[in-house]
């Protein structure tokens, strides 16, 4: 069986996440914060005191962006693979719906337009008619394979 254990980044980025995502996390900032300011004074709010606040609020900025994606892209790509696999396993699903955070914008936008039709087709039937329930038939062509 293959080793399933993550990466050395992957394994800092959730721990960072973790930790950064915690009130004691915002807690630290703002007495970092808090202790700036009142430093002020005696260091006279000289450029350098300015200097220490802005370098450690860019470095920690610049660093977390890269954390905030790593976490977002997981995040992204297990719940397109949860929803891939909710359509796999529906009956009646079209199974040319799955994976298609692969598609080029315009093959998004055909799929796009079939379900806003549908949609629309439902908010405007009467409220005796069941075409706003249920699973209607919506024909989905499947894309032609690329070059």
């Amino acid at each position: 069986m293959a080793d399933n254990k993550p990466g050395w980044f992957t394994r800092m980025a959730k721990a960072a996440s973790r930790f950064t995502g915690r009130p004691l996390c915002f807690m630290l900032a703002l007495g970092v914060v808090l202790a700036w300011v009142i430093s002020g004074p005696i260091f006279g709010f000289s450029d350098t005191w300015q200097l220490v606040i802005n370098t450690g609020t860019t470095i920690v900025t610049f660093l977390m962006v890269f954390l905030i994606q790593n976490t977002q892209n997981r995040d992204t790509q297990a719940l397109q693979i949860k929803l891939d696999e909710l359509i796999r396993s529906t009956q009646g699903a079209h199974n040319a719906l799955l994976d298609l955070e692969e598609l080029e914008e315009d093959e998004l936008e055909k799929f796009r337009g079939r379900y806003e039709a549908l949609a629309e087709k439902a908010r405007n039937c009467a409220p005796e008619d069941d075409d706003d329930a249920g699973t209607p038939e919506v024909r989905v062509d499947q894309p032609k394979p690329g070059p």
